[in-house]
């Protein structure tokens, strides 16, 4: 008797499990990795050349070669180029906050009170040696976008506010001020200060090549962010936050100190971006300056895991599934908000093939199977 109503119980308990459990993996090697994402991209690519054929009834081939063409065609690779040191200059200038779990949403504003810095320098010393202004162009940059830094970490330490808001809300500012700039050095009214008012203190161009010093700059930056995060006292530090305050306190680390120091070195990397873009660029300065890549920088740090190293791909990706999207609007004649969508379907992908590289999904039809199967058994 008792037999039966155990089974019967544990009968009742079998149909009520999940028929899913998720569990997450505790360490996934680089091979499945990498499997993951290339099944992922492959799995994209086949989705969006259906929707192609059924939507547009141009051919999917003629549709990504259009898009590799317009990444690294003719007279278009040094556009490319200069559009991955540019992004993957912010993303990793907002890691090491990252890597702390100091969600810095404000590389926007960053990079644009830098350029704003420098461009004002650039309007204003115009009296002085050309080599003392490019220094002052640059320092002014960096101190610029390190305070834009400090300031939401000095509130984020010492009263705990909440730092995505905060940092979000400085972008604003920072486009606010650029918008007032604008309307007291031009008084024409122009919605872009230009390279007529923005004639000295340019920085110098290497080899010929108009973006080849923004490259050299951000290569160094990567080399350096990579030794710094892995091999720093610094760097294991920012780990160390990121994992647990009250462990960091515990072995001694200055929390505050550590989180008001890593912004201060995030706001001035995006900051140095933001002087390359006014005085290595486009010798200009608007509110749109940054074009989005502050936020875009944000996927970019959190695809590569924080490894700067990975970024350089990861950055490369989106920067041609981008500017592919956009030769496929000009060469084919098709809706630019097509090609945008053909760009989310496949980050969609990229982004979603993250879940099942962390997380392992069981099925339990066997184990009912076999549970209700014993207990017929015992009946």
């Amino acid at each position: 008797m008792n037999k039966t109503a155990v089974s019967a119980k544990d009968y009742t308990h079998v149909k009520k499990a999940p028929f899913i459990t998720i569990t997450k993996r505790d360490a996934t090697s680089l091979k499945r990795n990498i499997l993951v994402r290339v099944i992922a991209i492959i799995a994209a690519l086949a989705v969006s050349s259906v929707i192609t054929l059924l939507i547009t009834g141009e051919n999917p081939i003629r549709l990504f070669s259009t898009v590799i063409d317009g990444a690294f065609g003719q007279f278009r690779i040094w556009g490319t180029a200069q559009s991955v040191a540019m992004l993957l200059g912010i993303a990793l200038a907002l890691t090491p906050a990252f890597k702390m779990k100091f969600w810095n949403t404000g590389g926007e504003g960053q990079v644009l009170i830098g350029a704003l810095a420098s461009a004002l320098v650039m309007m204003t010393a115009s009296s002085l040696p050309h080599w003392l202004t490019c220094i002052l162009v640059v320092l002014a940059g960096v101190c610029a976008g390190a305070i834009w830094g400090i300031i939401p970490a000095v509130f984020k330490a010492y009263w705990k506010t909440n730092e995505t808001l905060f940092t979000l809300m400085m972008n604003y500012v920072a486009i606010q001020l650029i918008k007032f700039f604008l309307k007291v050095a031009d008084k024409s009214g122009s919605s872009t200060v230009g390279p007529s008012l923005l004639q000295y203190g340019r920085l110098p161009v290497l080899f010929d090549q108009q973006y080849m010093l923004n490259i050299i700059v951000v290569a160094v930056m990567t080399a350096m962010m990579y030794i710094y995060l892995r091999t720093s006292k610094h760097g294991y530090e920012i780990a160390v936050v990121g994992e647990s305050e009250n462990t960091a306190k515990y072995i001694g680390i200055n929390v505050k100190k550590v989180i008001i120091r890593t912004m201060a070195l995030s706001g001035a990397l995006c900051g140095l971006i933001g002087v390359l873009l006014v005085g290595a660029t486009s010798y200009s300065i608007d509110p749109n300056l940054a074009a989005g890549n502050g936020f875009t920088a944000i996927m970019v740090s959190w695809l590569a895991k924080f490894n700067p190293l990975i970024m350089i791909f990861t950055t490369l990706l989106i920067v041609v599934l981008s500017r592919g999207a956009e030769n496929v609007s000009m060469t084919l004649g098709l809706n630019k908000s097509f090609s945008d969508i053909l760009t989310g379907i496949i980050l969609f992908f990229i982004i979603g093939c993250e879940f099942f590289i962390n997380y392992k999904i069981h099925f339990n039809i066997a184990k009912k199977e076999s549970k209700e199967v014993e207990l017929n058994g015992n009946n």
